[in-house]
This record gives C-alpha cells, structure tokens and sequence, in this order.
C-alpha cells in the first residue's frame, strides 16, 4: 500500500484508478461514528445503492468484476482481506495484483475499486466481518461477471495469504 499523500487523505495504489482513503472514527459515548464516503470525497462518483456482505472467518468470496459500477469497500466491523487484480488490456497496471486489509481499528479505510478490476475478498478475523460497499450506480446481472475463487485466470492463490 502507498504513503497516504493527498490533503483529504486519498492515495493512489498499484493498480489504475485504485485508491485508499483513510476514514475517520469519532469515540463518542455509547460507541464510535464511522465515517465510509461523503458527496465531496474525490473517491464519490454517483449514488448507485449501499450493501453489506457477512463474511465468515476463513470464508473466500471471489472473483466479481463490473463492466460500468465503481466499488467503495470498508469494513467497520472485523478484518477482511480484499484482493484486486488488473486484467485490462489497455491499463499501464495490466497484470497486477494488489491485497489491502479493511477493518477497525488498525485498518479502517475506503477502497475504491474501478469498473473493469477483478476483486474478491476473505474473512480474516476470528467473528464474522461486515463489508459495506456503496456503488455508483446500482447493481444490473448484465453488468456483473464472476470466476471461482481458483480460476487460473486470475494470479492468486487464496490459501496462500
């Protein structure tokens, strides 16, 4: 992952058109805010609709990729991995593979994952996860394509970590 260099706390990653932003937390009585995405974030394309996945301890769910949806991923509750891959033909990151860790405390941050990237994700704490994501348009079938968590299209071998 890069140094955050960007005032509102954006980075550019590897992989074209990736991107982190840290999130803030406000400690409030009763239990923290968590803060995911604004409407000034330069991250925030459109409102498509918000969903989140429960993802199980050791649990892999890969790969997705979208034709046209922007994805915003963070996860405010346990730690997952997202792994994302370039296979664009015409992206300068063609080929390359880059893992993030979303989750609090240590690793609460937006990703921002373009149309056109392969990404999938895995449970890696020991209690259910939640990963929240808000797309910039909302979900159509024709949009959406997926391989197995195995597929040799893809350089990366989940058991590996």
């Amino acid at each position: 992952m890069v140094t955050l260099n960007n005032p509102d706390g954006s980075a550019p990653c590897a992989i074209d058109g990736v991107w982190t932003q840290e999130l803030s937390v406000i400690e409030a009585a009763g239990g923290p805010v968590l803060h995911m995405l604004r409407a000034d974030s330069p991250l925030f394309r459109d409102f498509g609709e918000i969903y989140f996945s429960v993802v199980l301890p050791g649990a892999v769910k890969a790969w997705k990729l979208h034709r046209e949806q922007s994805q915003n991923l963070a996860a405010p509750s346990g730690l997952v991995q997202v792994v994302v891959y370039d296979g664009r033909p015409s992206s300068p990151s063609m080929g390359k593979v880059e893992s993030f860790l979303l989750g609090r405390p240590d690793y609460y941050r937006l990703l921002h994952i373009p149309p056109g990237v392969w990404y999938g994700f895995a449970g890696r704490s020991d209690a259910p996860a939640i990963l929240a994501n808000c797309v910039d348009i909302p979900h159509q079938q024709d949009d959406a394509f997926g391989l197995d968590a195995d597929s040799s299209e893809i350089p990366y071998a989940w058991n590996g970590r």
